[in-house]
């Protein structure tokens, strides 16, 4: 563990602590005599140690794992799936043939703008908690489906409309998490 998660969690379980104190779960008396810890304490004791705990985790240089692209069969999906942390994805050249991304709790970032997309694909998002960033190529078409709870797709890839060209289908279901898709 990081110096600042356990910094971080000290301060959380003192103003859980205090809290405790306040709603008569447990007794200390000589701190609860002190008028100005009744409610300020515990409120800066947790902002304190909630964001050390967030900062530890957030500062780590490890934190988007960039990792190979999963094995798929000759013209299969892939599964990318992520829980409290963020995973890379980057195609150079490779052929893509759709994809699940699943991402709890975390992130994932998938390249595509390098990938070899010849045909229709669709891309198969879930999130919660959690968010994913896809970067698409210029030559292909963006159609958009999501059904979101507190949550959303936001689209700024540069829309071609050209018959032509093959489409990314992106499904998305958001719960408290959102997805970017950008070129």
């Amino acid at each position: 563990m990081r110096t600042g998660t356990i910094i971080g969690i000290i301060f959380i379980v003192g103003a859980l602590l205090k809290l405790a104190a306040i709603w008569n779960i447990i007794s200390l008396q000589w701190l609860s005599n002190q008028p100005w810890t009744s409610y300020i304490l515990p409120c800066i004791l947790l902002y304190i140690g909630a964001s050390l705990v967030v900062k530890s985790f957030c500062k780590d240089r490890d934190q988007w794992l960039r990792r190979p692209i999963p094995d798929q069969e000759e013209g299969r999906r892939i599964l990318c799936s992520t829980k409290y942390g963020g995973d890379e994805y980057v195609y150079n050249g490779e052929s893509f043939h759709g994809a699940r991304l699943e991402a709890s709790f975390g992130g994932i970032k998938l390249d595509l703008r390098n990938a070899v997309i010849n045909e229709d694909e669709e891309i198969d998002i879930h999130t919660s908690f959690g968010g994913v960033e896809l970067y698409v190529p210029e030559n292909v078409n963006v159609l958009v489906k999501s059904r979101s709870f507190f949550g959303g797709v936001g689209n700024e890839s540069l829309s071609t409309n050209d018959q032509k060209l093959p489409t990314l289908y992106i499904v998305a279901s958001n719960f408290f998490g959102g997805v970017s898709i950008k070129n």
